[in-house]
């Protein structure tokens, strides 16, 4: 994994008058490492039907979907991941309820890095590397001489690093230097709405893969 890892927030999305489909498919030909569909407000169902939506498009792009928090919706769904938070299912309880899924780990301390990194995830997100406010209830940020050391412990044991936390263009250039991609959700969203996603998106994955050293 490296470059945009993109993650469409659905309540981000309708805060801003956006509708999920409409920034996906604008999202989309950017080819991003990685789309996520973020749906804490949603239920089960909705969740599902938007999953399957999502797993169309992306599919047409060959760009990897994961589903936010449930591994049983990301296999109804055909999804290629689950990203798990700190609260949710333990990736070896994922690995039970879903063997075939790819499972990216939220972490937010070196502690809890250390943790991750010992079930041997496919990816593991650190952050919030800067102030964000696209999640209400956000970690303390960990900033970036963390994220060098987050970085360093990830490339000993093989298992890729996704920045996570406050994320712009000129903010993607620093964290490049360390993590193999970067996680995006306001970013994503210009004030020109639709018509800027696409470019915002290009921008953003080409800076996050080109800029990367080693």
């Amino acid at each position: 994994m490296r470059g945009l890892y993109a993650i469409a927030d659905i309540d981000v999305l309708r805060a801003r008058g956006v509708a999920p489909l409409g920034f996906v498919q604008a999202l989309l030909p950017a080819r991003p490492a990685a789309l996520q569909l973020r749906a804490k407000s949603l239920g089960a169902r909705e969740t599902l039907e938007l999953l399957r939506a999502f797993r169309s498009l992306c599919t047409a792009y060959s760009v990897p979907l994961f589903a936010n928090d449930r591994p049983d919706l990301a296999v109804l769904a055909g999804c290629d991941g689950v990203h798990l938070g700190q609260a949710d299912l333990s990736p070896a309880d994922a690995r039970q309820v879903a063997p075939g899924l790819a499972l990216g780990v939220s972490t937010h301390s070196l502690e809890e890095l250390d943790r991750a990194l010992a079930e041997r995830p496919s990816y593991v997100a650190f952050g919030p590397v800067f102030s964000t406010s696209s999640k209400a209830d956000a970690e303390p940020v960990v900033g970036l001489a963390a994220l060098r050391e987050a970085g360093s412990r990830c490339r000993a044991v093989g298992v890729p690093l996704v920045a996570i936390g406050g994320l712009t263009l000129e903010r993607a250039a620093l964290v490049a230097e360390v993590a193999d991609a970067g996680a995006l959700i306001s970013a994503l969203l210009p004030a020109s709405g639709l018509a800027g996603v696409g470019e915002a998106a290009a921008r953003l994955h080409a800076c996050l893969r080109e800029r990367r050293a080693g």
